[in-house]
């Protein structure tokens, strides 16, 4: 039995790019549909979402039955915060709100296993085919397909970034625009000089140091993003679909 392989992951290391719909509701069948759709990943949020650990379950459950990974931004807090998602099965975790190197540190010790980390050990759960995988295999299987990534979305980390951006033992940097504009006291301004200087600046540490570059934004943006050098984007979510839908009908019942 092998660990269900990353198909993020798979199409990142094949010098491709790999689209994400970020799912706000808390229902599987919308991650069902949206897997369905053909999107790479969906991004479950539990940083500002209290979807519980059955639902994302859920999610997951829903993603895969389509070949399609599903992404957790864990809230910060301790180690099995982290590490939950992964033995649910989600082909990754976003860490919101690296600040430091010696954050990063702390991040990568909690979620990977021996030689990376210290990840605690279980082996029962749906990631480890409920002890169908070995454990050395089982280990070594999440080390690779299991993606972690560091969301950079503040003023202060961009002094380490090179040096976080070396770091060995996790995926992504993440740049994070909203949280971004508010750090550097220009809420929602999307083409503030010192936000796009950053998110070129998140783009090229992670590329310089063999990491693969994320960020979220409009679809609008897309070719910018990926001539900065982001492969990972996350361009849209299902309650914007659902709030513009609604406001289409809407329009025309009037209309009418």
């Amino acid at each position: 039995m092998k660990m269900r392989e990353s198909r993020v992951l798979r199409k990142l290391r094949a010098g491709e790019t790999a689209s994400c719909l970020k799912i706000n509701f808390g229902d599987g069948q919308v991650s069902e549909l949206a897997a369905m759709m053909g999107f790479d990943c969906l991004w479950v949020d539990r940083e500002h979402l209290a979807q519980d650990w059955s639902v994302v379950s859920t999610h997951i459950r829903s993603a895969k039955a389509h070949d399609v990974d599903v992404m957790v931004r864990v809230p910060r807090g301790s180690y099995s915060d982290y590490i939950k998602p992964l033995e649910l099965d989600a082909a990754g975790i976003l860490v919101p709100h690296v600040m430091s190197l010696e954050d990063a540190k702390s991040i990568v010790k909690m979620t990977r296993f021996h030689p990376l980390g210290k990840r605690a050990i279980d082996g029962g759960s749906a990631d480890a085919g409920y002890t169908g995988i070995p454990l050395t295999e089982y280990m070594q299987q999440a080390n690779s397909q299991r993606f972690v990534i560091l969301q950079i979305e503040d003023y202060e980390p961009l002094k380490e970034i090179e040096a976080i951006a070396a770091l060995e033992g996790y995926d992504m940097l993440f740049f994070g625009p909203g949280d971004f504009s508010q750090s550097i006291g220009a809420p929602g301004q999307w083409d503030h000089p010192e936000l796009l200087n950053a998110r070129r600046l998140v783009a090229e540490a992670a590329r310089k140091h063999g990491k693969f570059a994320a960020t979220s934004g409009s679809i609008d943006s897309l070719k910018d993003f990926l001539s900065m050098g982001y492969q990972f984007v996350n361009v849209g979510a299902d309650v914007v679909g659902m709030k513009n839908y609604c406001q289409s009908i809407q329009q025309k019942i009037h209309e009418a």
